[in-house]
């Protein structure tokens, strides 16, 4: 064969493989994503030029990869536009001139067309080889085929070919450490990490191995529901199916393509490690999209194909600018308006899959502004209302009714429209909460984590609104007014009961209320904290990352109408004085009086794990001593 050219690959730099070994690309493997993405945009231009009459068309666009275990070789071929020697020169030996930018000035009308991007990418293929060959056929009539060599150096070897199809191959001779890439495994699995979606047909060894259709570049009309969510289950398999999903599409002011899903949150899983997975052209780029999605949507899982953002020249890490920070206003958008439409148009659904929606919501409602407009008023708490036929506000479900803040306060009297009762724990903060709801009081539950924070901004947000927990303070319709009797000593039972259960506790810390409490499920004690308080308390364990604890400054509400303490106060009458230290009856009272503040604070969580000992064993010791009271 009569050689065209000998000569030196026009760089910048003396050698730049090992800067492309060693500095550009971050992994090996992504040279297959880099050469089959090159086929792909061959591919792409014959089919542009062939309509421009520039050169003529020919069989469907294919990718074809061969490996040749004896040789050490893999060949990856494609019969898209080809090259002549001019261009070789050019594409190939001039590594600072970029053939997608000056293809696309001649081909402006269809830019999505061009998936590559950078001229390097064609050398990524020297990570894993110590050789590589480049046979070629250009579309243009009456080109000849061309053969192009290098081994690494900057120098290389130009002369006629022999490809008698058009388009190119490139051969890799595999460098002995890289020989785990002849193994027909890994470079199916390569294919299908990096190249799935790609818009043309992979075969390796005659099999189609990547999908080729990319869900998310087609209009929503055209999918059905079960097309995302076999999108999904094919994404991340055995994971069950999404909540919901957002579809993106926008052209301007940048290109985003995109599906989002809500996944079912894992109690366990890790909210700052995102599963979106971002493309260009179809092309998988990374795992790893913080710098586009605000942190709060992290969670979700799904696909963004955005080819205008500013990938470095890997197409590994992404350069942070004003056109990323707009694409994560964007998508925060558009989950707010999916929200508020499924929200509006399916509450049932909504409200069905409200507590796995919950944590993304209120903390995007706190983190950006535009996002809290658009889901504000969608943000559910379950709620004690029961949802009547007709009626929107409850929205009922089969795990029991919630409401917004809106429809709660829409629903409360004149007097109490400002303030709204919650719980946080039905089954700790039952004897509080049986006080509310015996009165008829809509009462709704909020999550003790996310909550302590998200309460205090939805009242700075809704400055009218506050919020208090049932067990925080009780106002005087929840007591009797009746003015009690006083004994010959001046002292009516109210202040008797306060004086033993000071003496009991010996405790500072404790304030003491004796109220005479309206209705049959008031308890005979119950620990009142003041919202203020209480939320300090809160936010302090939560920034030293503890589960809240009861305050050591707290109230202890007795109810002296309850048959319990109407029972103690007689026990503790019955006291006979001696000369030789507490009557039993005393001795008696006073632990009654220690276990029911103890059994006061187990109704709010209070208790620490040695504390619950001593009540247990306090239990056994006043129950064996009342019995041996009734022989």
């Amino acid at each position: 064969m009569a050689v065209l050219e000998h000569g030196e690959i026009q760089i910048h730099t003396e050698n730049i493989f090992p800067i492309i070994k060693k500095a550009v690309y971050s992994g090996h493997e992504v040279f297959l994503r880099e050469l089959v993405s090159n086929g792909v945009d061959a591919i792409n231009k014959r089919r542009m030029a062939a309509l421009a009459g520039d050169c003529q068309d020919g069989e469907d666009g294919e990718i074809r990869i061969r490996i040749d275990r004896e040789a050490k070789t893999i060949t990856i071929s494609d019969n898209g536009i080809g090259m002549d020697a001019d261009e070789v020169k050019r594409y190939i030996n001039q590594v600072a001139f970029s053939s997608a930018e000056e293809f696309l000035s001649k081909y402006k009308h269809e830019p999505d067309a061009i998936i590559g991007h950078f001229g390097l990418g064609f050398y990524s293929s020297f990570m894993v080889a110590g050789k590589v060959e480049l046979r070629s056929l250009s579309a243009k009539p009456g080109a000849s085929a061309v053969r192009w060599s290098c081994d690494g150096s900057p120098k290389f070897q130009l002369e006629e070919g022999d490809r008698s199809t058009l388009g190119t191959d490139v051969i890799l001779y595999l460098q002995e450490e890289e020989l785990e890439y002849r193994e027909p495994s890994r470079i199916r699995q390569l294919i299908t990490t990096y190249c799935d979606f790609m818009p043309v047909p992979v075969k390796l060894e005659g099999d189609t191995v990547n999908r080729c259709k990319a869900p998310w570049r087609q209009s929503p009309g055209e999918l059905k529901d079960e097309d995302y969510r076999e999108l999904y289950r094919y994404l991340y398999p055995f994971q069950g199916d999404p909540l919901l999903w957002v579809h993106l599409s926008t052209d301007y002011p940048y290109n985003l393509r995109g599906i989002l899903f809500f996944p079912k949150l894992q109690e366990n899983g890790q909210w700052d490690q995102g599963q979106i997975r971002l493309y260009c052209n179809q092309v998988f780029v990374s795992d790893s999209v913080k710098e586009v999605v605000p942190s709060f949507l992290l969670p979700l899982k799904g696909v963004l194909d955005a080819p205008d953002l500013p990938l470095n020249v890997s197409r590994s890490a992404l350069q942070t600018d004003r056109q990323v920070r707009s694409i994560g206003g964007f998508i925060a958008r558009k989950v707010g308006d999916r929200l508020a439409q499924l929200h509006g148009e399916e509450p049932q659904r909504y409200g069905e899959i409200w507590n796995d929606l919950a944590p993304f919501v209120k903390i995007g409602a706190m983190e950006e502004e535009k996002f809290a407009d658009k889901v504000a008023d969608r943000v559910l708490f379950a709620t004690t209302a029961q949802s009547a036929e007709g009626q929107a506000d409850p929205i009922a479900t089969d795990a029991g009714c919630y409401t917004t803040v809106k429809g709660y306060l829409k629903r409360c009297p004149a007097q109490r429209r400002t303030s709204v009762i919650y719980c946080t724990d039905p089954v700790t903060q039952d004897s509080a909460l049986q006080l509310w709801t015996a009165r008829n009081i809509e009462v709704l539950t909020a999550d003790a984590l996310i909550d302590s924070q998200f309460l205090p901004w939805l009242e700075q947000r809704e400055e009218q609104v506050s919020f208090k927990r049932v067990d925080a303070e009780l106002d005087e319709s929840f007591t009797d007014q009746t003015p009690a009797l006083a004994d010959a000593s001046g002292e009516d039972d109210g202040e008797k009961l306060r004086s033993l259960f000071k003496d009991a506790l010996n405790n500072d810390k404790v304030t003491v209320q004796v109220k005479s409490l309206k209705g049959e499920a008031a308890p005979a004690a119950l620990i009142l904290l003041p919202e203020q308080m209480r939320r300090i308390n809160d936010v302090s364990a939560l920034m030293q990352r503890q589960m809240p604890s009861l305050p050591d400054h707290h109230v202890l509400l007795v109810n002296k109408v309850h048959p319990l303490v109407k029972g103690l106060l007689k026990l503790a009458a019955g006291a006979v004085v001696t000369g030789s230290g507490p009557s039993p009856n005393t001795t008696l009272s006073h632990e009654i009086c220690c276990h029911l503040h103890q059994l006061a604070q187990l109704g709010v969580g209070g208790l620490k794990a040695e504390q619950l000992l001593t009540l247990r064993t306090r239990s056994m010791e006043l129950l064996g001593r009342l019995l041996e009271r009734l022989n």
